[in-house]
């Protein structure tokens, strides 16, 4: 009876007592970031653990010489913030030992050598030009990535604007040969880690891990290749990053840290998008935190960077890629409307640890006076400091769509509203450092209507413009064969696929036989001035002069040492006859050869041009 009794006890306690004490080993899901390096120069790491109820565990560490500082437990239990300093620590692989009573489990983490120095990694400059890809709709190389079992949109339709068309980092890869023979010296792509979203994330800007590219463009090793291919082909490599917001489906969000993780209590709050206020003199408190803290959408959940650990979160995510793949530079979305002080910090980490790497931020604003604001050193914005080196100017593409279809007068319209704009450059602390484009993945392309593709004078005067102005020049995917959009039709047609880029296509406009003859001509005409300006100092590094607008002619020369390049553009539909006498500064000779027709160009008192002709004389 005894015995009975003490058997009937131990059964009932099973019963009543918590199940999970009894659970096997906690099982850990997520580790962030998934490895990282000795001999780095910032050497605290946090290192995030994400699994079942892992908060009640005691957490030790195998190794002598990585210090645990700090463990953070956040409201929700299945999170673990390690912070361990690594000033003393040599490659190794050593475990995360948790503890709970009698059970533990090891998570074994790398710390590796690193295969670069930082200074190794050389960013983007104005001597490049980026080429802006969306891998999704560029090209397909493996189509057996196009669904991957398990992932929320299981499905491609090439004729659905918002949905996957199968494009991948293979198809890039496949065309690094075009993209180098064009001329251009960067490849921009598009956002590539993953976006586990149900619809409607192809253009990657909604990550749902940001240590993992999506598997329907590839693989993490995948992307690594082709950076490696891209340098070995004298390609530099631009990563796309987004730190005001994640996809809904992200880890962080279905099952936060704590609700302070995100802006409003993690409840969403719509965004004004008038980023204006950052800058605003006059702008209420409100205003502000509406435009930075408020949500891009309901599905892109806008991340608080004031939080310390999401802060050192994304700023390690966009290190690792740097030392992981080697990458040249980082474009980062929605600048304005992540927190100025995180984004300065992040800035300056980043280029403290590598001191040649170049970001640009997107800064999609409509002065040059608001542009100017969040570059590096702007006088506006002190005593506060961006720290980023690079800006997006979005008024000069304004300009750019118009000034090319309109009449120039020596006092308004067509090309006198860039003289007028380049004249306002002391706003910005570097002028040199702006990145300049015709148009984007945003924005309606350069031609709106297939029908105005037939006008290429429109197109070679613009771009003759874009290459030898001042700034870091960007051209997006198909603009070389005038692909047309208008953004009034959806950002899907936008993002049209690349002819050519699917087995099967009606064209092939990789290749010279597959592009009409109009196609040819502007793809000929583009690569014929991305290779002349390609390592041409003249251009990357040179000065610019221009002369305000006379008979309706804008001048302007590039110099650098002893060489010069002088652009004469006629603006006008009519012929123009000028006087050389006020630009015999930049006229060191009595000729010269115009680049783009090959002919020889007599400089003596007067010069005559032919309706919207333009010169590119070399000295």
């Amino acid at each position: 009876m005894k015995r009975t009794c003490t058997l009937f006890i131990i059964m009932f306690s099973f019963l009543i007592w918590p199940a999970h004490l009894f659970a096997s080993a906690p099982i850990v899901k997520k580790v962030a970031p998934t490895f990282w390096w000795a001999g780095m120069k910032n050497t605290e790491l946090q290192i995030l653990l994400y699994g079942d109820r892992i908060a009640a565990c005691d957490v030790t560490l195998s190794s002598r010489d990585v210090e645990l500082k700090e463990v953070v437990k956040q409201t929700n239990p299945n999170y673990l913030l390690l912070y361990v300093d690594l000033s003393e620590a040599a490659p190794q692989t050593f475990d995360i030992v948790l503890k709970k009573g009698k059970k533990s489990f090891t998570v074994p983490y790398e710390l590796k050598a690193r295969s670069r120095n930082g200074e190794d990694i050389e960013g983007f400059t104005a001597s490049d030009v980026l080429y802006l890809i969306m891998p999704d709709r560029f090209a397909n190389g493996n189509p057996n990535n196009d669904v991957v079992p398990g992932m929320l949109e299981n499905k491609v339709d090439r004729n659905g604007q918002y949905a996957r068309h199968g494009g991948d980092l293979k198809g890039v890869a496949d065309h690094l040969d075009y993209l180098a023979d064009l001329g251009v010296t960067t490849i921009w792509l598009n956002p590539i880690q993953e976006n586990d979203m149900p619809d409607g994330s192809y253009h990657g800007y909604a990550i749902t891990d940001y240590y993992q590219v999506d598997r329907r463009l590839g693989s993490n090793e995948e992307f690594k290749a082709l950076a490696e291919q891209a340098h070995q082909k004298g390609l530099k490599v631009v990563m796309d990053m987004i730190f005001n917001h994640c996809g809904s489906e992200n880890y962080l969000f279905k099952d936060k840290p704590s609700t302070d993780w995100f802006n409003f209590k993690s409840h969403y709050t719509q965004t004004s998008f008038k980023t204006a206020s950052v800058q605003d003199i006059h702008a209420s408190e409100y205003e502000r935190r509406l435009a930075t803290d408020g949500w891009f959408t309901q599905v892109m959940p806008d991340l608080n960077h004031r939080n310390r650990h999401v802060a050192r979160y994304l700023i390690q995510s966009s290190i690792w890629w740097i030392e992981y793949a080697g990458i040249n530079g980082i474009r980062q979305d929605t600048h304005p409307y992540a927190d100025f002080d995180f984004m300065s910090q992040w800035c300056r980490e980043v280029l403290d640890e590598y001191p040649r790497f170049n970001i640009v931020g997107e800064t999609w604003l409509n002065s040059n006076v608001l542009v100017s604001f969040w570059q590096k050193d702007s006088r506006l914005a002190a005593p506060r400091n961006s720290n980023l080196p690079t800006v997006m100017d979005f008024p000069l593409t304004d300009l750019m769509n118009k000034a090319f279809d309109e009449e120039t007068t020596d006092w308004g319209g067509g090309l006198y509203r860039l003289y007028d704009y380049l004249t306002q450059d002391l706003v910005y602390p570097n002028p040199m450092s702006l990145l300049i484009f015709l148009d984007n993945h945003d924005t309606s392309r350069f031609y709106k209507k297939e029908e105005d593709t037939a006008n290429l004078t429109r197109y070679k005067q613009a771009l003759l413009f874009l290459l030898t102005t001042r700034g870091i020049p960007q051209l997006y995917y198909g603009t070389e064969i005038v692909m047309a959009a208008d953004k009034s039709e959806g950002d899907g047609m936008l993002r049209r696929d690349f002819p050519g880029g699917w087995s099967g296509d009606k064209s092939d406009c990789f290749t010279a036989d597959g592009r009409s003859d109009l196609q040819n001509e502007a793809f000929d005409y583009t690569r014929k001035l991305l290779n002349w300006r390609k390592g041409n100092d003249v251009i990357g590094k040179g000065s610019l002069t221009h002369f305000s607008i006379m008979s309706n002619v804008y001048v302007y020369e590039r110099k650098y040492g002893n060489h010069s390049a002088v652009v004469i553009m006629n603006g006008s539909d009519e012929p123009q006859e000028i006087d050389l006498t006020p630009y015999r500064e930049v006229l060191p000779a009595a000729s010269a050869t115009d680049f783009l027709s090959g002919r020889t160009v007599e400089l003596a008192e007067k010069l005559s041009l032919e309706p919207r002709e333009s010169l590119l004389l070399c000295f």
